[in-house]
């Protein structure tokens, strides 16, 4: 379906009278497109497990086509706002959501967000892959799962996480929760917020930046598996070599500290 046309982005005369036409010509030839399938179907092969897969894939792509005509009339046509839950980001993979970066460039990408938390050594403890979640919708479940294996003295999380509720909780297992506040300060919160111990370790919590940047360069800036579950194989795999990456380099560096002790006696 391509050929219809095409509007530029910066606008121009009649941009609404151009941008309708163009759709009503597109939601023609999609429609064009969804009978014949309809019509063909019955035709197809159904002879073996190779054809049913097929039938199951054709069936699938249908109703996602039908699905991509409805967004595209009430979104442009009928002027509607489309509920985020109901948005359509990948036909291939409809796990697939958008997420705000909080940055300028990009502001937004097409994927899937991962936590991670890392120990004192760098190494990886946890992670999650979310669905449709904010930062601080995790907080409690992150920490449930780490203190059922760790004992913590303190845990930092950026502001993203902020939630009083949060905090307050936290703070019934964990004697230093550091979660800095997002909004208005009160005078007692900012003393806290302005004290040595509380900055730095807020800065420890810089490392994990670094951590992710490394996650990135050992291949997990992208997924080259397709569908949900290898997706969050591929994110398993990646933290595994992660962490025994960091254990084998901390073993050659305490051997040549060896080595080198030896000969210098």
């Amino acid at each position: 379906m391509h050929n219809v046309g095409r509007i530029s982005s910066s606008g121009g005369k009649n941009k609404e009278g151009k941008l309708q036409k163009i759709t009503l010509l597109y939601l023609e030839k999609a429609h064009l497109l969804l009978s014949k399938l309809n019509l063909e179907r019955q035709n197809f092969p159904f002879e073996d497990i190779a054809n049913i897969a097929e039938h199951y894939n054709l069936e699938r792509y249908i109703s996602l086509l039908i699905k991509h005509i409805d967004l595209v009339d009430r979104r442009i046509l009928k002027g509607e706002t489309i509920p985020h839950h109901e948005k359509m980001m990948s036909i291939f993979e409809t796990c697939t959501e958008w997420v705000a970066k909080g940055k300028s460039r990009p502001s937004v990408e097409l994927g899937k967000k991962v936590s991670v938390t890392s120990d004192q050594f760098n190494l990886i403890v946890y992670h999650k892959v979310m669905n449709n979640e904010q930062d601080r919708d995790i907080v409690l479940e992150i920490s449930d799962e780490i203190l059922k294996k760790h004992q913590i003295a303190s845990i930092s999380f950026d502001k993203g996480h902020w939630n009083s509720d949060n905090k307050k909780l936290l703070e019934l297992e964990i004697p230093l929760v550091i979660l800095p506040k997002l909004g208005k300060h009160t005078a007692k919160e900012k003393e806290m917020e302005d004290s040595k111990f509380f900055k730095r370790l807020k800065n420890k919590h810089s490392a994990l930046e670094s951590n992710i940047n490394e996650l990135e360069h050992l291949g997990l800036d992208r997924c080259p598996d397709r569908n949900y579950h290898h997706f969050k194989t591929y994110i398993a795999l990646g933290i595994c070599a992660y962490n025994l990456k960091k254990i084998g380099k901390k073993i050659l560096e305490n051997q040549l500290k060896a080595l080198s002790g030896k000969r210098a006696a």
